[in-house]
Protein backbone atom coordinates (compact mmCIF):
# COMPACT_ATOMS: atom_id res chain seq x y z
CA UNK A 1 0.00 0.00 0.00
CA UNK A 2 1.67 3.19 -1.16
CA UNK A 3 0.60 5.81 1.32
CA UNK A 4 2.19 8.66 3.20
CA UNK A 5 1.15 9.88 6.61
CA UNK A 6 0.82 13.32 8.07
CA UNK A 7 0.54 14.31 11.72
CA UNK A 8 -2.75 16.01 12.46
CA UNK A 9 -1.55 17.67 15.65
CA UNK A 10 1.02 19.64 13.67
CA UNK A 11 -1.64 21.24 11.46
CA UNK A 12 -3.36 23.43 14.02
CA UNK A 13 -6.61 23.33 15.92
CA UNK A 14 -8.86 23.42 12.86
CA UNK A 15 -7.04 20.55 11.17
CA UNK A 16 -7.96 17.60 13.37
CA UNK A 17 -9.77 14.61 11.92
CA UNK A 18 -13.09 16.24 12.84
CA UNK A 19 -12.31 19.09 10.48
CA UNK A 20 -10.71 17.10 7.69
CA UNK A 21 -13.88 15.93 6.04
CA UNK A 22 -15.22 19.42 5.99
CA UNK A 23 -12.30 21.40 4.72
CA UNK A 24 -9.01 19.91 5.61
CA UNK A 25 -6.67 22.50 6.91
CA UNK A 26 -8.08 25.98 7.11
CA UNK A 27 -11.70 24.92 7.51
CA UNK A 28 -14.40 26.11 5.18
CA UNK A 29 -13.03 28.89 3.18
CA UNK A 30 -12.89 32.15 1.56
CA UNK A 31 -14.66 35.32 1.12
CA UNK A 32 -14.74 38.99 1.53
CA UNK A 33 -17.36 41.48 0.53
CA UNK A 34 -16.67 44.19 -1.98
CA UNK A 35 -15.98 47.50 -0.35
CA UNK A 36 -18.46 50.25 -1.08
CA UNK A 37 -17.75 52.57 -3.97
CA UNK A 38 -19.47 55.58 -5.32
CA UNK A 39 -22.03 53.40 -7.06
CA UNK A 40 -24.03 51.32 -4.61
CA UNK A 41 -25.15 49.01 -7.42
CA UNK A 42 -21.60 47.72 -7.92
CA UNK A 43 -21.23 46.91 -4.24
CA UNK A 44 -24.62 45.19 -4.23
CA UNK A 45 -23.65 42.95 -7.16
CA UNK A 46 -20.39 42.00 -5.48
CA UNK A 47 -22.13 41.14 -2.24
CA UNK A 48 -24.73 38.99 -3.99
CA UNK A 49 -22.03 37.17 -5.96
CA UNK A 50 -20.07 36.40 -2.79
CA UNK A 51 -23.21 35.27 -0.98
CA UNK A 52 -23.96 32.82 -3.78
CA UNK A 53 -20.51 31.25 -3.47
CA UNK A 54 -19.79 31.17 0.25
CA UNK A 55 -21.22 28.89 2.90
CA UNK A 56 -21.63 25.90 0.59
CA UNK A 57 -19.68 22.78 -0.17
CA UNK A 58 -19.02 22.74 -3.91
CA UNK A 59 -18.37 19.26 -5.24
CA UNK A 60 -15.89 19.24 -8.12
CA UNK A 61 -17.22 17.51 -11.23
CA UNK A 62 -14.30 18.09 -13.55
CA UNK A 63 -11.28 20.19 -14.48
CA UNK A 64 -10.66 21.17 -18.10
CA UNK A 65 -7.02 21.75 -19.14
CA UNK A 66 -5.98 22.58 -22.72
CA UNK A 67 -9.44 21.66 -23.95
CA UNK A 68 -9.43 18.22 -22.30
CA UNK A 69 -11.91 17.52 -19.51
CA UNK A 70 -10.78 15.38 -16.56
CA UNK A 71 -13.46 13.84 -14.30
CA UNK A 72 -13.04 14.39 -10.56
CA UNK A 73 -12.59 11.53 -8.10
CA UNK A 74 -15.17 11.05 -5.37
CA UNK A 75 -14.73 13.47 -2.48
CA UNK A 76 -13.09 16.34 -4.38
CA UNK A 77 -14.67 19.56 -3.18
CA UNK A 78 -14.06 23.24 -2.44
CA UNK A 79 -15.58 25.52 0.20
CA UNK A 80 -15.37 29.30 0.41
CA UNK A 81 -16.09 30.93 3.77
CA UNK A 82 -16.88 34.46 4.85
CA UNK A 83 -13.72 34.64 6.96
CA UNK A 84 -11.40 34.97 3.97
CA UNK A 85 -10.32 31.35 3.56
CA UNK A 86 -10.79 28.57 1.04
CA UNK A 87 -10.41 24.89 1.77
CA UNK A 88 -11.45 21.47 0.63
CA UNK A 89 -10.11 18.29 -0.89
CA UNK A 90 -8.16 17.99 -4.15
CA UNK A 91 -9.30 14.38 -4.59
CA UNK A 92 -6.83 12.85 -2.15
CA UNK A 93 -5.35 15.56 0.07
CA UNK A 94 -7.06 18.33 2.02
CA UNK A 95 -5.93 21.90 1.46
CA UNK A 96 -6.46 25.41 2.79
CA UNK A 97 -5.47 28.96 1.79
CA UNK A 98 -6.45 32.59 2.14
CA UNK A 99 -8.88 33.98 -0.42
CA UNK A 100 -10.84 37.10 -1.29
CA UNK A 101 -13.99 37.53 -3.35
CA UNK A 102 -14.73 40.81 -5.11
CA UNK A 103 -17.58 40.79 -7.59
CA UNK A 104 -16.98 37.83 -9.92
CA UNK A 105 -13.26 37.61 -9.09
CA UNK A 106 -11.73 35.26 -6.52
CA UNK A 107 -8.11 35.80 -5.54
CA UNK A 108 -6.47 32.82 -3.82
CA UNK A 109 -3.27 33.55 -1.88
CA UNK A 110 0.11 31.91 -2.26
CA UNK A 111 -0.10 30.48 1.28
CA UNK A 112 -1.72 27.14 0.39
CA UNK A 113 -1.03 24.28 2.80
CA UNK A 114 -2.11 20.69 2.30
CA UNK A 115 -1.87 17.23 3.78
CA UNK A 116 0.59 14.70 2.36
CA UNK A 117 -1.20 11.46 1.67
CA UNK A 118 -0.48 9.51 -1.52
CA UNK A 119 -3.60 7.85 -2.91
CA UNK A 120 -3.28 4.82 -5.16
CA UNK A 121 -6.54 4.97 -7.17
CA UNK A 122 -5.77 5.44 -10.85
CA UNK A 123 -5.64 9.07 -11.93
CA UNK A 124 -6.28 10.54 -8.47
CA UNK A 125 -2.90 12.17 -7.96
CA UNK A 126 -2.85 13.51 -11.54
CA UNK A 127 -6.24 15.12 -10.99
CA UNK A 128 -5.07 16.52 -7.67
CA UNK A 129 -2.13 18.18 -9.40
CA UNK A 130 -4.42 19.74 -12.01
CA UNK A 131 -6.93 21.06 -9.49
CA UNK A 132 -4.15 22.32 -7.23
CA UNK A 133 -2.57 24.26 -10.07
CA UNK A 134 -5.94 25.80 -10.92
CA UNK A 135 -6.83 26.86 -7.37
CA UNK A 136 -3.54 27.73 -5.67
CA UNK A 137 -2.11 31.27 -5.98
CA UNK A 138 -4.62 32.17 -8.70
CA UNK A 139 -6.93 34.92 -9.86
CA UNK A 140 -10.18 33.20 -10.82
CA UNK A 141 -13.35 34.35 -12.56
CA UNK A 142 -16.47 32.81 -10.99
CA UNK A 143 -19.87 32.26 -12.58
CA UNK A 144 -22.74 31.08 -10.39
CA UNK A 145 -25.94 29.64 -11.84
CA UNK A 146 -28.14 28.39 -8.97
CA UNK A 147 -26.40 25.20 -7.80
CA UNK A 148 -23.70 25.29 -10.48
CA UNK A 149 -20.36 27.09 -10.17
CA UNK A 150 -17.76 27.53 -12.91
CA UNK A 151 -14.26 28.77 -12.09
CA UNK A 152 -12.00 29.98 -14.90
CA UNK A 153 -8.35 30.92 -14.39
CA UNK A 154 -6.13 33.24 -16.41
CA UNK A 155 -4.06 30.17 -17.35
CA UNK A 156 -7.05 28.58 -19.07
CA UNK A 157 -8.14 26.07 -16.43
CA UNK A 158 -11.89 25.56 -16.01
CA UNK A 159 -13.28 23.93 -12.87
CA UNK A 160 -16.92 22.78 -12.89
CA UNK A 161 -18.65 22.35 -9.54
CA UNK A 162 -22.09 21.57 -8.13
CA UNK A 163 -23.41 22.64 -4.73
CA UNK A 164 -23.57 19.69 -2.37
CA UNK A 165 -26.88 18.62 -0.87
CA UNK A 166 -26.35 17.80 2.81
CA UNK A 167 -26.48 14.08 3.54
CA UNK A 168 -28.36 12.60 6.50
CA UNK A 169 -26.35 10.67 9.07
CA UNK A 170 -29.05 7.99 9.06
CA UNK A 171 -29.76 5.87 6.02
CA UNK A 172 -26.76 7.09 4.05
CA UNK A 173 -24.12 4.67 2.89
CA UNK A 174 -20.89 6.24 4.13
CA UNK A 175 -17.92 5.15 2.03
CA UNK A 176 -14.81 5.27 4.19
CA UNK A 177 -11.94 7.03 2.38
CA UNK A 178 -9.28 7.05 5.11
CA UNK A 179 -8.41 5.94 8.61
CA UNK A 180 -6.53 7.74 11.37
CA UNK A 181 -4.16 5.83 13.60
CA UNK A 182 -3.49 7.36 16.99
CA UNK A 183 0.09 8.50 17.56
CA UNK A 184 -0.57 9.61 21.12
CA UNK A 185 0.66 7.56 24.04
CA UNK A 186 -0.67 9.88 26.73
CA UNK A 187 -4.35 10.07 25.72
CA UNK A 188 -4.05 13.40 23.89
CA UNK A 189 -5.60 13.95 20.50
CA UNK A 190 -3.59 13.62 17.30
CA UNK A 191 -2.93 10.89 14.81
CA UNK A 192 -1.64 9.92 11.40
CA UNK A 193 -4.17 9.85 8.58
CA UNK A 194 -3.77 7.04 6.07
CA UNK A 195 -5.62 6.82 2.76
CA UNK A 196 -7.22 3.48 2.04
CA UNK A 197 -5.20 1.11 -0.11
CA UNK A 198 -6.26 0.55 -3.69
CA UNK A 199 -7.48 -2.89 -2.60
CA UNK A 200 -9.68 -1.49 0.17
CA UNK A 201 -11.09 1.46 -1.75
CA UNK A 202 -14.82 1.08 -2.34
CA UNK A 203 -15.07 -1.92 0.00
CA UNK A 204 -15.30 -0.11 3.34
CA UNK A 205 -18.59 1.50 4.31
CA UNK A 206 -21.00 2.09 7.21
CA UNK A 207 -24.73 2.83 7.45
CA UNK A 208 -26.54 4.11 10.55
CA UNK A 209 -30.11 2.89 11.15
CA UNK A 210 -32.14 5.27 13.32
CA UNK A 211 -35.08 2.92 13.90
CA UNK A 212 -32.88 0.03 15.04
CA UNK A 213 -30.26 2.19 16.77
CA UNK A 214 -27.47 0.35 14.98
CA UNK A 215 -24.58 0.80 12.58
CA UNK A 216 -23.64 -1.85 10.05
CA UNK A 217 -21.43 -2.23 7.04
CA UNK A 218 -18.18 -3.63 5.68
CA UNK A 219 -14.75 -3.13 7.23
CA UNK A 220 -12.85 -4.20 4.13
CA UNK A 221 -12.94 -7.92 4.81
CA UNK A 222 -15.69 -8.66 7.33
CA UNK A 223 -19.17 -7.33 7.90
CA UNK A 224 -19.85 -5.50 11.17
CA UNK A 225 -22.93 -4.66 13.22
CA UNK A 226 -23.11 -2.76 16.50
CA UNK A 227 -25.38 -0.61 18.61
CA UNK A 228 -25.06 3.11 17.83
CA UNK A 229 -26.46 5.77 20.17
CA UNK A 230 -26.24 9.26 18.70
CA UNK A 231 -25.92 12.21 21.05
CA UNK A 232 -24.98 15.86 20.68
CA UNK A 233 -21.91 15.59 18.48
CA UNK A 234 -21.09 12.11 19.74
CA UNK A 235 -21.91 8.51 18.88
CA UNK A 236 -21.56 5.69 21.38
CA UNK A 237 -20.65 2.54 19.47
CA UNK A 238 -21.33 -0.79 21.10
CA UNK A 239 -19.29 -3.96 21.02
CA UNK A 240 -18.97 -4.98 17.35
CA UNK A 241 -20.24 -8.24 15.98
CA UNK A 242 -18.36 -9.34 12.89
CA UNK A 243 -18.01 -12.19 10.48
CA UNK A 244 -14.70 -14.04 10.74
CA UNK A 245 -13.10 -14.20 7.32
CA UNK A 246 -9.39 -13.73 6.83
CA UNK A 247 -8.18 -11.47 4.04
CA UNK A 248 -4.96 -9.84 2.87
CA UNK A 249 -2.71 -8.01 5.32
CA UNK A 250 -3.76 -4.69 3.79
CA UNK A 251 -7.48 -5.30 4.34
CA UNK A 252 -6.98 -6.72 7.81
CA UNK A 253 -4.89 -3.70 8.82
CA UNK A 254 -7.70 -1.37 7.75
CA UNK A 255 -10.20 -3.50 9.61
CA UNK A 256 -8.20 -3.49 12.84
CA UNK A 257 -7.93 0.31 12.69
CA UNK A 258 -11.69 0.70 12.33
CA UNK A 259 -12.54 -1.81 15.05
CA UNK A 260 -10.70 0.41 17.57
CA UNK A 261 -13.56 2.91 17.27
CA UNK A 262 -16.13 0.45 18.62
CA UNK A 263 -16.88 -0.20 22.27
CA UNK A 264 -16.71 3.49 23.21
CA UNK A 265 -17.84 7.01 22.42
CA UNK A 266 -16.53 8.91 19.40
CA UNK A 267 -17.02 12.48 18.28
CA UNK A 268 -18.64 12.94 14.91
CA UNK A 269 -18.83 15.80 12.48
CA UNK A 270 -21.21 15.90 9.56
CA UNK A 271 -21.19 18.59 6.91
CA UNK A 272 -22.45 18.28 3.39
CA UNK A 273 -21.51 14.85 2.13
CA UNK A 274 -18.61 14.34 4.54
CA UNK A 275 -18.53 12.48 7.85
CA UNK A 276 -15.68 12.11 10.32
CA UNK A 277 -15.49 10.03 13.48
CA UNK A 278 -12.70 10.47 15.99
CA UNK A 279 -11.98 8.85 19.35
CA UNK A 280 -10.48 10.55 22.40
CA UNK A 281 -6.94 9.48 21.47
CA UNK A 282 -7.18 10.70 17.88
CA UNK A 283 -7.93 7.43 16.10
CA UNK A 284 -10.74 7.81 13.59
CA UNK A 285 -12.05 7.69 10.06
CA UNK A 286 -13.27 9.97 7.34
CA UNK A 287 -16.02 9.06 4.89
CA UNK A 288 -18.10 10.49 2.05
CA UNK A 289 -21.74 9.90 1.22
CA UNK A 290 -22.26 7.44 -1.62
CA UNK A 291 -23.70 9.09 -4.70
Amino acid sequence: MHTQRFNLSALGTRAGIGALAVTGLLATAACGTESGGKESGSSSVGTRQAAGITGKQWNVRSVTVDGKEHAAPSGAHIEFAKDGTVGGNYGCNHFGASAEIKGDTITVGDDTVKTKMACTAKGTMDFESQLGEAISDSTIKAEVDDDELTLTTADGYTVNLTADKPADLYGTKWNVTGTVKSDAKDGTEGGSAVALSDEAEGRVHLTFDKAKGTVSGELGCNRVTAKATVGDGTITLGTPGTTRKMCSDSLMDTERSLLKLFGGTVKYRLEGGDLTLTSANGAGLEAVAAK
